[in-house]
């Protein structure tokens, strides 16, 4: 089965090149655009209506909405508005969010696991159009229903670790798994959905974000995603994803490199080998293969990421189609 194929937006693009890229992703028969949402950048659910408004068929999801930065009733309620106006077209990801733009906003995320379970349900419960009877460790909400009754929105998690994973194949309509991570991670988080699916006999989409990056010089394709590959995979929490991967590289340098901005160090660390086996990059026809050993692994659908401009997302499109 052929995996579907959307994009990521981080919500830090030039404005017209967001407009372009919406409009592209539309044309070209996207899936869904996934909007980041990141304390301090630009605003998704804001994004989303100016997405909806000027796409005709392209899903829009918002991204990991934190519960511990936007109620869970309030991230509902904005993803069931949009639907009512765009039925069929919306997607509502909750996630834990960055723990260093929850901090900068005087935010903590305590209890996760416990705080994602309570958001799914809220949201649940409201999207059916049920007066919600919640009594929960985190969140309270009684004896209110979504005031325009029912809205049929898939709810995604965003999830990394193996408690979040098993949690999303029992508990959420799809999970979007981590970028910057091999194909062989992957597979191992995977079968941690499927745990959790096994339990509660059900089966969920799955998802996962990819950073592409395409280019006939394959080394200019590679250093687009040098910087924000090692940002990522500095953190200790990356390490079973390396050893999975076969990579070599030294954590501890890298984030050391990170702290000081020592870019040259980061670009030196972050070599070849490690760029090909974290992402789909380098020449077209490197990218079409590298997505397709993304595809084996057996995803519904790979989201793109990496793409700040609509002449590299034009590029990534060609790359994967053949065209």
């Amino acid at each position: 089965m052929r995996s579907r194929f959307g994009i990521s937006l981080e919500g830090n693009e030039a404005l017209d090149e967001l407009h372009h890229m919406v409009s592209l992703a539309d044309e070209s028969g996207a899936s869904t655009i996934w909007l980041a949402s990141h304390l301090f950048q630009r605003e998704p659910i804001a994004t989303a209506a100016m997405a909806l408004g000027r796409s005709k068929s392209v899903k829009i999801a918002l991204m990991a909405m934190s519960p511990y930065s936007v109620h869970p009733v309030y991230a509902t309620m904005a993803a069931a508005t949009l639907n009512e106006q765009f039925p069929g077209r919306v997607i509502l990801c909750f996630g834990a969010g960055a723990p260093r733009d929850l901090e900068a906003a005087g935010l903590k995320a305590d209890h996760p696991l416990g705080t994602l379970r309570e958001s799914i349900d809220i949201a649940r419960s409201l999207l059916s159009g049920e007066v919600v009877a919640h009594d929960g460790e985190r969140f309270k909400v009684n004896g209110r229903r979504l005031s325009f009754g029912a809205q049929q929105v898939p709810i995604f998690l965003a999830a990394s670790g193996p408690q979040m994973l098993e949690l999303a194949g029992a508990a959420a309509d799809g999970v979007l798994l981590s970028a910057a991570t091999s194909p062989a991670f992957l597979r191992w988080t995977l079968e941690l959905v499927r745990k959790g699916e096994t339990k509660a006999g059900r089966t969920i989409k799955k998802s996962a974000l990819v950073y592409v990056s395409a280019d006939r010089d394959e080394t200019a394709a590679r250093d687009r995603l040098r910087r924000t590959l090692g940002f990522i995979l500095r953190g200790q929490h990356h390490a079973r994803n390396l050893e999975m991967a076969g990579t070599t590289l030294d954590q501890a340098a890298l984030a050391a490199a990170y702290a000081r901005e020592d870019w040259e160090a980061v670009a030196r660390l972050v070599d070849d080998n490690v760029v090909m086996r974290h992402s789909a990059s380098g020449t077209p026809e490197q990218v079409a293969a590298a997505f397709q050993a993304y595809q084996d692994v057996g995803l519904d659908e790979i989201v793109a990421a990496g793409m700040t401009t609509s002449a590299q997302l034009s590029d990534v499109f060609s790359s994967v189609s053949g065209k």
